[in-house]
């Protein structure tokens, strides 16, 4: 996807986009927002910003929203929106977590297609709920696991289907991050605040915020499905309501085994999270701090370093690439190209179609899957760490 073929891929105006959560103090909504705007499909007309009233109006202020466009609620952002001949077609939610589905499910049931950001609920319950309220409603749900946008992250998972690993043996994710080392939930960060906070998180604290990335992006690569897990959550420094570092085992079905460990108190990380794959033919390793470039290794030959605009990028990895090699590609973009295949995703479900098969995306399904992996792990880990089924 060049700057080119990003603008080409825009079919007449601009989705109209809205907003719920992401106000003033808000760091995932500024990062959505540009996201949004880099390949030029959606724009933002209409925001329920923030759960107090007044900040939604303030903070829709700053960004630009009409004042009759800034809502005090989601309810009724979704019920007036969807009146309206000028209404958004979809929302993004990236509020806490414990506002995911009821905000999920009062758009989708207004006919409001949903961007989420993950985890996608607080409970599986929620979750299965979800999953049979998209099949009910057919709209498009998609879910920000960001990382499934990086090109190179495309090509690993292209490069695992047509089998170059051979059968998948073993798979390393990790996630570790240093900045709740000390109770940050305490000096007023608001972002800390909620994640640490059981009635907004959920059971999860390091597990979700970030374990739910690394399992993903395992899951998204190689395709297993998890059988069973060990677990072992560990919550270091003291007082916290949650855990700050998860070490589990993996037991994928068809025999394949699998490390992942998420913390958030591993002094000298910022945001570490690496994927390796080892298949019967060859391996994989990919690391988020320089995510444009891919080592892949034959068994019995040279490692090759394989880069997003190089000879060895496959077109899996072209397509969702905006600037030549040696200009790095990030985080934005990386967020950016979710939003990219979203657009693309919707257009195709407003004229009653499907997009085509490359599309590809974090469905609510994924996010299903992903509740069901921080409950066992949290099962686990309560038992005295024993081996418990995921789903």
């Amino acid at each position: 996807m060049t700057i080119e073929a990003g603008k080409q891929e825009t079919q007449g105006s601009r989705i109209r986009l809205g907003m719920v959560g992401g106000g003033q103090g808000a760091f995932i909504g500024g990062v959505h927002r540009i996201a949004a705007r880099i390949d030029d499909q959606f724009e933002l007309v209409a925001g329920a910003l923030s759960s107090d009233p007044e900040r939604a109006k303030a903070s829709a202020a700053e960004i630009g929203i009409a004042p009759d466009r800034a809502y005090g609620s989601f309810e009724e952002m979704a019920r007036t929106e969807a009146a309206r001949p000028d209404g958004i077609e979809a929302v993004a939610i990236v509020t806490p977590n414990n506002v995911h589905a009821p905000a999920a499910k009062v758009f989708l049931n207004a006919g409001i297609h949903v961007i989420c950001d993950k985890p996608m609920t607080t409970t599986a319950a929620e979750a299965e709920e979800l999953v049979e309220l998209v099949k009910k409603t057919g709209k498009v749900f998609v879910l920000t696991h960001n990382y499934t946008g990086y090109p190179m992250i495309r090509q690993a998972r292209a490069m695992v289907e047509a089998g170059e690993l051979g059968d998948i043996r073993l798979v390393k994710a990790e996630y570790p991050q240093d900045w709740l080392t000390e109770r940050a939930e305490l000096s007023g960060s608001k972002q800390a605040e909620w994640r640490t906070d059981p009635k907004r998180s959920g059971a999860g604290g390091s597990i979700g915020d970030i374990g739910t990335h690394a399992y993903n992006l395992a899951a998204f690569v190689t395709g297993l499905e998890t059988q069973e897990l060990l677990a072992q959550l560990t919550t270091f420094v003291p007082g916290r309501l949650l855990d700050d570092d998860v070490q589990i085992l993996l037991r994928y079905k068809g025999g394949a085994r699998g490390m992942l460990w998420a913390s958030q108190v591993a002094v000298g990380n910022e945001n570490g999270l690496k994927l390796r794959v080892y298949g019967t033919k060859g391996g994989l390793e990919w690391t988020q701090a320089d995510p444009n470039y891919l080592w892949f290794t034959r068994f019995g030959e040279p490692k090759q370093l394989l880069t997003r605009a190089g000879a060895g990028a496959w077109p899996h990895a072209q397509r969702v690439s905006r600037v030549p090699g040696g200009h790095p590609e990030g985080y934005l973009e990386g967020f950016a190209t979710i939003y990219a295949e979203a657009a693309r995703a919707i257009r195709a479900a407003n004229m009653g179609t499907k997009p085509d098969a490359e599309v590809i995306y974090p469905t609510v399904e994924d996010g299903l899957a992903g509740m069901r992996f921080i409950e066992a792990a949290v099962a686990s880990s309560r038992a005295g760490n024993v081996w418990t089924r995921v789903g």
